[in-house]
Parts: C-alpha cells; structure tokens; sequence
C-alpha cells in the first residue's frame, strides 16, 4: 500500500467533499499520521470511511467527521481544551497540534493508557489524559476555550456549555439512532450562548451516558 497516495486519497475522495477546506487542516491530516493511531490489527482501515474498532466497546470516529470537528471549533494555538472520549488520541492530537493545551478525560483506563502511549510517540506534550466519568460531576480546570464530545448523547447538559469562556466553543452529538445532529455552541456573552446546526449524523453513544431528562449533577 502506497501510504502517502492513500492518505492524499482519503482527504481528497472524504474529507474536502465534506465541506474541510480549511488549508491548517488539511496540512495537520498530512502531518499527523492517522494509521499509527488506529490498532494493529485495522490499521490496513485506517484511511477507510468508517469507525474502527479500538477494542473495549469503543470505536474511533471516521477520518471526515475528526477533521470536521476541529475545523468547526476553529481551535487557536491559545486555547484551553476539554476532550470528552480520548478514544486512541488521535484527535487529542490534532486539538494538541493547532491548540494550547489539551484535558482529555476517558472513561476506559485501558484506551487511557492506550492513548498516553500514542501521544508520547509523537512528541506530543500539551496534553493531560485523566480517567474519569464526566457525567458525575464536571472536570476540573475549567472554563474552557473548547469543549469536545468524541461521541453522542442522548441530550446535553447545560453544565458543559456554562464551563465555557466568553467566546468558547462547544461541539457535540445529540439525539438518538438514527438520526443525530451535530451542533456547535458558542458563549456570545455571560450567560448567553447561541447554537449552529452543522450536519447530521449517527455515531457511537458515550459511556455511561444518561438518557433525556435523567442527567444528574
């Protein structure tokens, strides 16, 4: 497999189609070399339109849909980030890569570990990857510039989008199969947030995620 031409494919066939046009993104697709994120045994998937597999009832979201996201929060090298879902770090590096510093919490300690690994293969410094359950209590240190959810929930709390700064921006997932919507919240003001509708879509619930209307804090 030429590796190079395979990449070059995925951006060109996957992810420009779906409106990535962003030149910062693109260049990070390049640099960052997607397959040495992506296990072992599916890495001949890992420029393929589709969620992978990372083991522990856990996948890693498709290549269009990360560049999506961060081509969407418009991540400035000044930014504070939450990460909900480490998955393989792949994402966290490419938040790493264009932001300031990057708190990823997952709920699996063995994709933690699994991601802490992959991250210190490549350099990559301005992270910290904490296992933890975010819907029992909102993480430490914020607020935050960005606020990333790596899979869906039913509905989201209003507890995430009020840890944003003036000017934050949150992505999330919401809804239920088949059909999710992805939207990006931005803090306009103290207390004020307006909401984009991006796409829809359909991707992987988060662990121990709580159903509509049951959310607890």
């Amino acid at each position: 497999m030429n590796l190079e031409q395979t990449r070059f494919n995925m951006v060109e066939q996957q992810i420009r189609p779906w409106d990535v046009l962003d030149p910062e993104v693109i260049k990070l697709l390049f640099e960052m070399r997607r397959e040495e994120f992506v296990p072992t045994p599916y890495r001949s998937l890992a420029f393929v339109d589709m969620e992978i597999p990372l083991g522990y009832g856990e996948v890693m979201l498709a290549p269009k849909m990360e560049a999506r996201i961060v081509q969407e929060l418009q991540v400035k090298k000044t930014d504070k980030i939450l990460e909900i879902g480490s998955g393989s770090g792949y994402l966290t590096s490419l938040l790493a890569k264009k932001g300031g510093y990057v708190y990823s919490i997952e709920v699996q300690s063995e994709l933690k570990m699994i991601a802490e690994k992959n991250l210190q293969a490549h350099n990559i410094t301005n992270v910290t990857l904490d296992v933890g359950d975010v819907f029992h209590g909102c993480p430490e240190n914020g607020p935050y510039d960005v606020i990333v959810f790596t899979g869906s929930v039913p509905v989201l709390p209003e507890e995430f989008q009020k840890n944003l700064v003036v000017g934050g921006r949150l992505f999330a997932v919401e809804g239920e199969e088949p059909i999710m919507h992805a939207s990006l919240i931005t803090c306009v003001k103290e207390g004020i947030y307006s909401r984009t509708g991006l796409f829809e879509t359909c991707i992987a619930k988060l662990r121990n995620v709580q159903q509509k209307n049951q959310f607890i804090f």
